[in-house]
Order: structure tokens, then sequence, then C-alpha cells
């Protein structure tokens, strides 16, 4: 295609290495928990696995195709994910799992329809900001829109519940929207009504409120709500600067609840120590500052957008998981971007760096 380069070398070797990282963990935090529930330690892993393979497939193909196509479908990705949302919600239709109703299942195939309204968010508001020909001036014409899509996505997440999720759609989104020029004011008239609201959930949802407590004091209840925050902050802690060694964990002896998933971040501090921690860390800092090249060198506003919004959606994950893991903000079920066990995750945030890649293919910085 006309005016298409290399693929930015250094996203795609970051990606590369915290995938294959990603996998190692995934297997070491796994194995007591697949030969527990299994009795096959590589179970997790060939899944994972799996995964893996198709995420890479998504990615390779998503970065050889021109972004550009995709504005053209965002408004029906939108609308399809509202559906699946709706229809997670419909008995029957959604599969419950630990109280809440997150999952779609077909025979064998099941996904997560709110890691497509991740996406979908994406492409679509990149898509209506970069055609508008007018700034973000008017709260109630230009941005009151965009907010009321927000709350609909939003609302029929907490539905389900799904805290964390709603709370990454909002931050991404919000982001996005700044970078198209919404005012700063505007985002501080919503600060009142946003506080209260969170107020009154934590108030009123009981198990926000046992969340936030557990947080505030996570070992006085270190047998009931504070005993995901504890047993996390005992691995992390007994990492130290250079870890008990891989696959040494003693945490994911089913002390750590799901040790591969949410929680793998303490998995990896403990066998790897602050050294680990800090390398990856700084793979993940790698990651954001070659996004945020592409966003700038971007050669439309529909491209600049989008990577704004996907280097921002795995940034924030990573912020958010890490924050729960070392009990910084209450505790909430993130996942760790190319880390974390799941399928519907790991595939979409797979495909969503083919199209920063693909995006990066007609910026005109240097690649090096």
């Amino acid at each position: 295609m006309k005016g298409r380069k290399p693929f930015d070398f250094w996203i795609f070797m970051t990606v590369l290495i915290l995938l294959s990282i990603g996998i190692i963990t995934v297997f070491s935090a796994s194995a007591p928990f697949s030969y527990s529930n299994f009795r096959d330690i590589y179970y997790i892993l060939k899944k994972q696995l799996l995964y893996g393979a198709i995420g890479l497939v998504a990615m390779f193909v998503a970065m050889n195709i021109d972004y550009r196509i995709l504005a053209k479908y965002s408004s029906l990705l939108l609308i399809i994910s509202i559906v699946m949302l709706i229809a997670v919600l419909i008995p029957g239709i959604g599969k419950e799992e630990n109280g809440s109703t997150r999952w779609i299942e077909f025979g064998s195939l099941r996904f997560q329809p709110s890691e497509i309204a991740k996406i979908a968010i994406i492409l679509y508001f990149s898509s209506s900001l970069s055609k508008r020909k007018s700034p973000l001036n008017s709260f109630f014409k230009d941005l009151l829109p965009y907010l009321i899509l927000i709350g609909v996505i939003s609302g029929l997440l907490l539905l389900e519940p799904h805290l964390s999720c709603t709370i990454i759609i909002l931050i991404v989104a919000m982001i996005i929207l700044f970078s198209a020029g919404a005012k700063i004011k505007h985002f501080m008239i919503l600060f009142v009504p946003a506080a209260s609201a969170f107020a009154a959930l934590v108030a009123f949802v009981p198990y926000m409120n046992r969340r936030v407590l557990s947080f505030l004091d996570p070992w006085k209840d270190m047998q009931g709500d504070g005993y995901h925050a504890v047993q996390s902050l005992y691995a992390i802690g007994s990492g130290g600067l250079f870890g008990r060694g891989l696959g040494k964990s003693m945490q994911k002896f089913l002390y750590l609840p799901y040790p591969h998933n949410d929680f793998i971040f303490s998995v990896l501090a403990e066998e790897l120590g602050f050294l680990g921690v800090l390398t990856v860390m700084v793979l993940f800092l790698m990651f954001t500052w070659r996004g945020i090249k592409v966003a700038m060198s971007a050669p439309d506003l529909f491209g600049s957008y989008t990577a704004v919004g996907i280097t921002s959606l795995i940034s924030v994950q990573t912020v958010l998981n890490i924050a729960v893991v070392s009990s910084a903000i209450p505790p909430t079920g993130v996942s760790l971007p190319l880390f974390s066990y799941g399928g519907t995750s790991l595939v979409l945030i797979m495909g969503a760096i083919g199209i920063l890649l693909s995006i990066s293919r007609y910026t005109s910085y240097g690649r090096i």
C-alpha cells in the first residue's frame, strides 16, 4: 500500500518479550492450581499457549491491513458490543461465576463482551472525533453525547457487575476526549457528580463497601475480605531484591486466589523479586513511550486518537493491576495485559496492538 513503512520494531519486540515472560509466569503460577483441579500441571499453560498463538495471528493480521478501514466499521462494532452487553444480562445467555455475570458461552467458546466493548469504544470515539469539524467547546452540544454513550455502557457493566472494566473504559474514554480537545473545566464539572455517585455506590452496594473497608485495613479480616490483599502482600514482600527464583513461589500453592490471573504480578514479584518487577515495568514503559510516539506521528486524527486509546488501555490496565495487587487501591478484578490467563482479553489485546503497529507503518519518525 502507498506510503506504508516498516512497523515499529520497539513495540513489536517489547510485546513479544512481555508475552513470553507472561506465558512462563502463567505456567509457574498455575501449576498447583492446574494439578489440584485438573490433575495436569500443564492444563492452564496449554490453553494460554493456544490463546497466545491466536493472539499472535490476530496481531499479524491487524498490523498488515490499513487501519483506516476500521473507521468504517466502528459504529457497527459499538452496536454489537452494546447488544452483547445486554445479552450477557439475560438469564440463560450470560454465564454467572463468582457472583458476576460477565461471560457468554456458545458450546466450548467462551468470551467476555466487556473486552470487546473496550476496543469498540476506542475505535468509535476515534472515528467520530476525527470527523468533527468543530472543537469540543460546548459541554452540552459537543461533549454530552459522548458522555451519555459512556454512561450507557458503564451502566450495563455495573449491572454485571464489572467495576474494574467500568473504571478502565471511563479513564480511556476521558483520555481520548482530552486528546481531542475537551476542556479541563468540563471534566472538573463532572467531578462532583462522579464522586457523589461513587460514594453512593460504596455506601449502598454491599460488596463495594466491604472492599473499601478491607482496603483500609486488610489485616483486620485476614480470612475474609482482606484475604486477597494480605496474601498478595506476603508474596510481594517475600520476593526481596532477587526473588525466590523462577518456579519457587510459595503463595501460588493455593494460598493466593487465582495466582495465574488477577494476582499474577504478585507471583512474578515473589519469584523474580524487585529486579524482575522493575524489568517488566520498564518494558511496559517502553511500550507506552513508543505508543505515544506513534500517536504523535500518525498521519491522520483517526490514527492518532486510536493510538492514544490503545496505548492508554494497556497502560491504564497495567497501572491498575499493579496498584490492586500492591494494595495501593481497593481490590477489584483487573487483569495484567499480556500476562494474566484468559482468552478474550489476550486475543483482543494482541489484536489491538496489531492495529497500533499498523498505524506505526504510516508514520514518518525513525524506526530505530
